[in-house]
Protein backbone atom coordinates (compact mmCIF):
# COMPACT_ATOMS: atom_id res chain seq x y z
CA UNK A 1 0.00 0.00 0.00
CA UNK A 2 1.54 3.56 -1.25
CA UNK A 3 1.70 5.67 1.51
CA UNK A 4 1.17 9.33 1.33
CA UNK A 5 5.10 9.78 2.20
CA UNK A 6 5.88 7.31 -0.81
CA UNK A 7 4.10 9.70 -2.88
CA UNK A 8 5.86 12.66 -1.73
CA UNK A 9 9.32 11.17 -2.08
CA UNK A 10 8.75 9.77 -4.89
CA UNK A 11 7.51 14.06 -6.25
CA UNK A 12 10.51 14.78 -4.82
CA UNK A 13 12.61 12.58 -6.93
CA UNK A 14 11.06 13.53 -10.06
CA UNK A 15 11.46 17.21 -9.39
CA UNK A 16 15.13 16.57 -8.74
CA UNK A 17 15.68 15.12 -12.21
CA UNK A 18 13.82 17.68 -13.70
CA UNK A 19 15.66 20.42 -12.76
CA UNK A 20 18.69 18.43 -13.01
CA UNK A 21 17.73 18.09 -16.83
CA UNK A 22 16.97 21.53 -16.87
CA UNK A 23 20.90 22.67 -15.68
CA UNK A 24 22.11 20.63 -18.16
CA UNK A 25 19.97 21.74 -21.22
CA UNK A 26 20.70 25.32 -19.89
CA UNK A 27 23.16 27.26 -22.20
CA UNK A 28 25.29 28.87 -19.62
CA UNK A 29 25.82 25.36 -18.26
CA UNK A 30 26.61 23.77 -21.98
CA UNK A 31 29.54 26.49 -22.92
CA UNK A 32 32.54 24.15 -21.02
CA UNK A 33 35.06 24.26 -23.34
CA UNK A 34 36.99 20.75 -24.99
CA UNK A 35 40.72 20.74 -26.21
CA UNK A 36 40.71 21.98 -29.39
CA UNK A 37 38.19 24.66 -29.12
CA UNK A 38 38.64 28.08 -29.65
CA UNK A 39 37.39 30.58 -27.17
CA UNK A 40 37.30 34.37 -26.24
CA UNK A 41 38.27 35.63 -23.00
CA UNK A 42 39.07 39.20 -21.23
CA UNK A 43 42.63 39.85 -19.56
CA UNK A 44 42.77 40.12 -16.23
CA UNK A 45 46.26 39.98 -15.56
CA UNK A 46 49.03 40.70 -18.00
CA UNK A 47 52.58 40.07 -17.15
CA UNK A 48 55.69 39.17 -18.69
CA UNK A 49 55.29 35.53 -18.26
CA UNK A 50 52.00 34.74 -18.15
CA UNK A 51 48.27 35.83 -18.92
CA UNK A 52 45.32 34.78 -17.08
CA UNK A 53 41.86 35.18 -18.91
CA UNK A 54 38.00 35.24 -17.71
CA UNK A 55 36.33 32.80 -20.30
CA UNK A 56 33.28 34.84 -19.57
CA UNK A 57 32.47 33.23 -16.26
CA UNK A 58 32.38 29.50 -16.70
CA UNK A 59 35.87 29.10 -16.34
CA UNK A 60 39.71 31.09 -15.64
CA UNK A 61 42.55 29.83 -18.47
CA UNK A 62 46.15 30.76 -18.65
CA UNK A 63 48.72 31.40 -21.41
CA UNK A 64 52.34 31.56 -20.72
CA UNK A 65 55.35 30.70 -22.52
CA UNK A 66 57.65 32.18 -25.13
CA UNK A 67 54.33 32.48 -27.51
CA UNK A 68 53.87 35.50 -25.42
CA UNK A 69 56.56 37.74 -25.96
CA UNK A 70 56.98 36.17 -29.99
CA UNK A 71 54.61 38.62 -30.94
CA UNK A 72 53.74 42.64 -30.25
CA UNK A 73 50.44 41.57 -30.39
CA UNK A 74 50.30 39.51 -27.62
CA UNK A 75 52.93 41.23 -25.29
CA UNK A 76 51.40 44.54 -24.87
CA UNK A 77 47.96 42.63 -23.93
CA UNK A 78 46.36 44.90 -20.78
CA UNK A 79 43.51 43.94 -18.51
CA UNK A 80 40.10 44.50 -19.89
CA UNK A 81 41.06 43.55 -23.47
CA UNK A 82 39.51 40.67 -25.28
CA UNK A 83 41.54 37.96 -27.28
CA UNK A 84 41.57 34.36 -29.07
CA UNK A 85 42.69 31.38 -27.45
CA UNK A 86 42.89 27.70 -28.23
CA UNK A 87 41.94 25.19 -25.36
CA UNK A 88 44.91 23.08 -24.83
CA UNK A 89 44.61 21.44 -21.30
CA UNK A 90 41.58 21.25 -19.24
CA UNK A 91 42.92 21.35 -15.89
CA UNK A 92 46.65 22.38 -15.19
CA UNK A 93 48.15 22.22 -12.06
CA UNK A 94 45.90 25.40 -10.63
CA UNK A 95 42.98 24.03 -11.85
CA UNK A 96 42.40 26.68 -14.62
CA UNK A 97 42.20 25.78 -18.13
CA UNK A 98 45.86 25.82 -20.34
CA UNK A 99 45.32 27.85 -22.65
CA UNK A 100 47.09 29.00 -26.67
CA UNK A 101 47.71 32.41 -28.72
CA UNK A 102 49.66 30.52 -31.29
CA UNK A 103 47.60 27.44 -31.54
CA UNK A 104 44.40 29.98 -31.72
CA UNK A 105 46.36 32.09 -34.96
CA UNK A 106 47.52 28.80 -36.22
CA UNK A 107 44.42 27.63 -36.48
CA UNK A 108 42.58 30.73 -37.51
CA UNK A 109 45.48 31.18 -40.64
CA UNK A 110 44.20 27.37 -41.61
CA UNK A 111 40.44 28.53 -41.73
CA UNK A 112 41.19 31.54 -43.54
CA UNK A 113 42.99 29.77 -46.82
CA UNK A 114 40.09 27.35 -46.64
CA UNK A 115 37.74 30.45 -47.18
CA UNK A 116 40.32 31.63 -49.56
CA UNK A 117 40.21 28.43 -51.62
CA UNK A 118 36.30 28.70 -51.68
CA UNK A 119 36.17 32.28 -52.37
CA UNK A 120 39.29 32.43 -55.00
CA UNK A 121 40.42 34.76 -53.94
CA UNK A 122 43.77 36.64 -55.33
CA UNK A 123 46.46 37.23 -52.31
CA UNK A 124 50.30 38.10 -52.21
CA UNK A 125 52.70 35.86 -51.20
CA UNK A 126 56.54 36.20 -50.39
CA UNK A 127 59.14 33.42 -52.29
CA UNK A 128 61.16 31.99 -49.21
CA UNK A 129 63.28 29.59 -50.91
CA UNK A 130 62.93 27.25 -54.29
CA UNK A 131 63.64 23.35 -55.42
CA UNK A 132 63.70 21.88 -58.45
CA UNK A 133 60.16 21.20 -57.91
CA UNK A 134 58.78 24.63 -57.84
CA UNK A 135 59.19 27.69 -54.85
CA UNK A 136 58.35 27.99 -51.05
CA UNK A 137 56.12 30.29 -50.04
CA UNK A 138 54.98 32.14 -47.08
CA UNK A 139 51.50 33.20 -46.25
CA UNK A 140 51.12 34.78 -42.78
CA UNK A 141 52.17 32.28 -40.26
CA UNK A 142 51.91 29.39 -42.83
CA UNK A 143 54.08 27.87 -45.62
CA UNK A 144 53.23 27.14 -49.06
CA UNK A 145 54.42 25.41 -52.05
CA UNK A 146 53.80 26.76 -55.79
CA UNK A 147 54.80 23.65 -58.29
CA UNK A 148 56.45 24.94 -61.47
CA UNK A 149 53.63 24.12 -63.72
CA UNK A 150 51.60 26.44 -61.58
CA UNK A 151 53.82 29.31 -62.32
CA UNK A 152 52.53 32.10 -64.79
CA UNK A 153 53.48 32.00 -68.88
CA UNK A 154 55.91 34.86 -67.99
CA UNK A 155 57.77 33.83 -64.80
CA UNK A 156 57.68 29.95 -66.33
CA UNK A 157 61.01 28.91 -66.86
CA UNK A 158 61.72 28.11 -70.18
CA UNK A 159 65.10 25.78 -70.68
CA UNK A 160 66.23 24.60 -73.38
CA UNK A 161 66.95 20.91 -73.05
CA UNK A 162 64.89 21.29 -69.66
CA UNK A 163 68.22 21.33 -68.00
CA UNK A 164 67.23 21.29 -63.86
CA UNK A 165 70.91 23.07 -62.95
CA UNK A 166 69.84 26.04 -64.96
CA UNK A 167 65.61 25.73 -64.00
CA UNK A 168 66.50 25.82 -60.53
CA UNK A 169 68.83 29.09 -60.69
CA UNK A 170 65.81 30.86 -62.76
CA UNK A 171 63.57 29.79 -59.82
CA UNK A 172 66.09 31.15 -56.94
CA UNK A 173 65.71 34.62 -58.96
CA UNK A 174 62.12 34.74 -57.33
CA UNK A 175 63.48 34.24 -53.48
CA UNK A 176 62.47 37.28 -51.41
CA UNK A 177 59.88 38.05 -54.26
CA UNK A 178 56.10 38.75 -53.67
CA UNK A 179 53.37 37.42 -55.99
CA UNK A 180 49.72 37.60 -56.35
CA UNK A 181 48.45 33.79 -56.27
CA UNK A 182 45.75 31.71 -55.46
CA UNK A 183 44.79 28.58 -53.20
CA UNK A 184 44.34 25.42 -55.28
CA UNK A 185 44.80 22.80 -52.59
CA UNK A 186 44.18 23.35 -48.70
CA UNK A 187 44.52 19.95 -46.51
CA UNK A 188 45.32 20.99 -42.85
CA UNK A 189 45.76 17.28 -41.56
CA UNK A 190 48.16 16.46 -44.77
CA UNK A 191 49.97 20.21 -44.00
CA UNK A 192 49.38 21.17 -47.56
CA UNK A 193 48.93 24.27 -48.98
CA UNK A 194 49.36 24.80 -52.74
CA UNK A 195 49.28 27.90 -54.56
CA UNK A 196 49.05 29.28 -58.19
CA UNK A 197 49.80 31.93 -59.96
CA UNK A 198 48.87 30.38 -63.19
CA UNK A 199 45.33 30.62 -62.20
CA UNK A 200 45.60 34.87 -61.18
CA UNK A 201 47.42 34.65 -64.86
CA UNK A 202 44.29 33.02 -65.96
CA UNK A 203 41.64 34.65 -64.62
CA UNK A 204 43.34 38.16 -66.14
CA UNK A 205 43.39 36.68 -69.64
CA UNK A 206 39.71 35.78 -69.84
CA UNK A 207 38.81 39.01 -70.97
CA UNK A 208 41.79 39.64 -73.00
CA UNK A 209 41.22 36.23 -74.88
CA UNK A 210 37.59 37.21 -75.54
CA UNK A 211 38.86 39.62 -78.29
CA UNK A 212 40.35 36.66 -80.30
CA UNK A 213 38.91 33.83 -82.13
CA UNK A 214 39.78 30.86 -84.09
CA UNK A 215 41.33 31.88 -87.94
CA UNK A 216 42.57 35.49 -86.42
CA UNK A 217 45.47 36.31 -88.00
CA UNK A 218 47.94 38.09 -85.34
CA UNK A 219 51.72 39.28 -85.49
CA UNK A 220 54.41 38.77 -82.61
CA UNK A 221 57.55 38.10 -81.43
CA UNK A 222 59.02 34.95 -80.42
CA UNK A 223 59.40 34.88 -76.66
CA UNK A 224 60.99 31.79 -76.22
CA UNK A 225 62.02 28.45 -77.66
CA UNK A 226 61.76 24.95 -76.63
CA UNK A 227 62.27 21.35 -77.45
CA UNK A 228 58.53 21.24 -78.50
CA UNK A 229 57.60 24.61 -80.28
CA UNK A 230 58.09 28.41 -79.89
CA UNK A 231 56.34 30.79 -77.97
CA UNK A 232 54.81 34.04 -79.45
CA UNK A 233 53.93 36.91 -77.71
CA UNK A 234 51.25 39.47 -78.81
CA UNK A 235 49.66 41.90 -77.20
CA UNK A 236 49.49 40.88 -73.67
CA UNK A 237 48.66 37.44 -74.87
CA UNK A 238 51.17 34.21 -75.63
CA UNK A 239 50.35 31.88 -77.85
CA UNK A 240 52.10 28.13 -78.47
CA UNK A 241 53.39 27.10 -82.23
CA UNK A 242 53.77 23.69 -81.65
CA UNK A 243 57.03 22.40 -83.77
CA UNK A 244 55.07 20.50 -86.03
CA UNK A 245 52.91 23.67 -86.90
CA UNK A 246 56.34 25.75 -87.59
CA UNK A 247 56.93 24.83 -91.26
CA UNK A 248 56.04 22.08 -93.51
CA UNK A 249 59.00 19.98 -93.21
CA UNK A 250 60.27 18.16 -90.42
CA UNK A 251 62.29 20.08 -88.04
CA UNK A 252 64.75 18.56 -85.40
CA UNK A 253 64.33 21.79 -82.90
CA UNK A 254 62.28 25.05 -83.56
CA UNK A 255 65.76 27.00 -83.57
CA UNK A 256 66.22 25.21 -87.17
CA UNK A 257 64.07 27.96 -89.02
CA UNK A 258 63.28 30.53 -85.55
CA UNK A 259 65.37 32.51 -83.29
CA UNK A 260 64.12 34.34 -80.19
CA UNK A 261 63.12 38.18 -81.15
CA UNK A 262 62.08 37.61 -84.22
CA UNK A 263 58.99 38.98 -85.53
CA UNK A 264 56.44 37.08 -87.62
CA UNK A 265 52.52 36.23 -88.26
CA UNK A 266 50.76 33.33 -87.43
CA UNK A 267 47.22 32.04 -87.46
CA UNK A 268 45.42 31.19 -84.07
CA UNK A 269 44.23 27.52 -84.75
CA UNK A 270 42.79 26.57 -80.84
CA UNK A 271 41.47 28.36 -78.03
CA UNK A 272 41.24 25.98 -74.81
CA UNK A 273 40.28 28.34 -72.23
CA UNK A 274 43.65 30.28 -71.06
CA UNK A 275 45.76 29.07 -73.83
CA UNK A 276 45.97 29.88 -77.30
CA UNK A 277 47.66 27.66 -79.91
CA UNK A 278 49.31 29.18 -83.29
CA UNK A 279 50.70 27.87 -86.52
CA UNK A 280 53.02 29.14 -88.91
CA UNK A 281 53.04 27.09 -91.65
CA UNK A 282 49.26 27.26 -92.25
CA UNK A 283 50.19 31.24 -93.74
CA UNK A 284 52.94 29.06 -96.06
CA UNK A 285 52.24 27.75 -99.73
CA UNK A 286 52.34 23.71 -98.81
CA UNK A 287 55.04 22.53 -101.13
CA UNK A 288 53.60 18.92 -101.04
CA UNK A 289 50.84 20.30 -103.02
CA UNK A 290 53.02 20.36 -106.15
CA UNK A 291 55.09 17.52 -105.01
CA UNK A 292 53.79 15.55 -108.10
CA UNK A 293 55.21 17.60 -110.14
CA UNK A 294 59.23 17.41 -108.88
CA UNK A 295 58.66 13.88 -108.29
CA UNK A 296 57.22 10.26 -109.18
CA UNK A 297 57.65 7.03 -108.01
CA UNK A 298 60.18 5.24 -109.25
CA UNK A 299 62.56 8.00 -109.98
CA UNK A 300 65.89 7.79 -108.22
CA UNK A 301 66.84 11.26 -106.68
CA UNK A 302 69.75 12.32 -104.18
CA UNK A 303 69.09 13.42 -100.96
CA UNK A 304 70.79 13.80 -97.63
CA UNK A 305 70.47 11.86 -94.46
CA UNK A 306 69.04 14.37 -92.10
CA UNK A 307 68.69 11.64 -89.11
CA UNK A 308 68.89 7.62 -88.16
CA UNK A 309 65.75 6.29 -86.53
CA UNK A 310 65.35 2.98 -85.08
CA UNK A 311 62.38 2.89 -87.61
CA UNK A 312 64.52 4.03 -90.49
CA UNK A 313 66.31 7.01 -92.62
CA UNK A 314 64.90 10.64 -92.66
CA UNK A 315 66.19 11.92 -95.56
CA UNK A 316 65.79 15.79 -97.25
CA UNK A 317 65.23 15.51 -101.23
CA UNK A 318 65.38 19.75 -101.06
CA UNK A 319 64.43 22.45 -98.75
CA UNK A 320 60.79 21.84 -98.49
CA UNK A 321 60.44 18.17 -98.78
CA UNK A 322 61.38 15.16 -96.87
CA UNK A 323 61.51 11.22 -97.12
CA UNK A 324 61.69 8.44 -95.63
CA UNK A 325 63.60 5.00 -95.78
CA UNK A 326 61.58 2.54 -93.58
CA UNK A 327 63.70 -0.23 -91.99
CA UNK A 328 61.46 -2.84 -93.88
CA UNK A 329 62.99 -1.93 -97.09
CA UNK A 330 66.57 -2.67 -96.13
CA UNK A 331 65.51 -6.36 -96.36
CA UNK A 332 64.31 -9.64 -95.19
CA UNK A 333 66.23 -10.20 -92.07
CA UNK A 334 66.22 -7.56 -89.22
CA UNK A 335 68.60 -4.92 -89.48
CA UNK A 336 70.84 -4.79 -86.07
CA UNK A 337 73.75 -2.26 -87.50
CA UNK A 338 72.09 0.90 -89.42
CA UNK A 339 74.85 2.79 -89.50
CA UNK A 340 76.21 0.19 -92.42
CA UNK A 341 73.74 1.68 -94.66
CA UNK A 342 73.70 5.62 -93.69
CA UNK A 343 74.88 7.96 -91.13
CA UNK A 344 73.62 11.47 -90.37
CA UNK A 345 74.54 14.13 -93.23
CA UNK A 346 75.48 10.84 -95.92
CA UNK A 347 74.51 12.21 -99.33
CA UNK A 348 73.10 9.44 -101.01
CA UNK A 349 71.22 7.83 -104.47
CA UNK A 350 67.58 7.14 -103.51
CA UNK A 351 64.57 5.52 -105.32
CA UNK A 352 60.91 7.27 -104.53
CA UNK A 353 58.83 3.84 -103.82
CA UNK A 354 55.84 5.46 -102.63
CA UNK A 355 54.57 9.51 -103.10
CA UNK A 356 51.14 10.39 -100.72
CA UNK A 357 50.71 14.45 -101.27
CA UNK A 358 47.66 14.33 -99.38
CA UNK A 359 49.36 12.53 -96.15
CA UNK A 360 52.88 14.63 -96.79
CA UNK A 361 54.33 11.38 -97.29
CA UNK A 362 57.24 10.26 -99.27
CA UNK A 363 58.96 6.66 -99.50
CA UNK A 364 62.04 6.05 -100.39
CA UNK A 365 64.67 2.99 -100.38
CA UNK A 366 68.45 2.85 -101.03
CA UNK A 367 69.53 2.70 -104.73
CA UNK A 368 71.58 -0.05 -105.28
Amino acid sequence: MTTLKDTLDKEMEEKKNKDFKQLVDDPQYTKIPKIGDIVKGRVITAGRSLIRLDLDGVATGVVRGAELYESAAYSDLKPGDEVEATVVDLDNENGELELSFRAAGHRKAWDNVLALLKDGTIVDVKVKEANQGGLLLVYGTLAGFMPVSQLSPEHYPRVPGGDRARILEKLRGFIGQTLKVKAIDVDEKANKLIFSEKAVWEEEKKSMLSAYKVGDLVDGVISALTDFGAFVKFGEVEGLIHISEIAWQRLDHPRDVLKVGDTMKAQIIQIDGSKIFLSRKRLLDDPWKKVAEKYKVGDVVTGKVLKVNPFGFFVELDQDIHGLVHVSSLGAEPVKDLAAFAKENDIKEFEIITLEPTEHRLGLKFKK
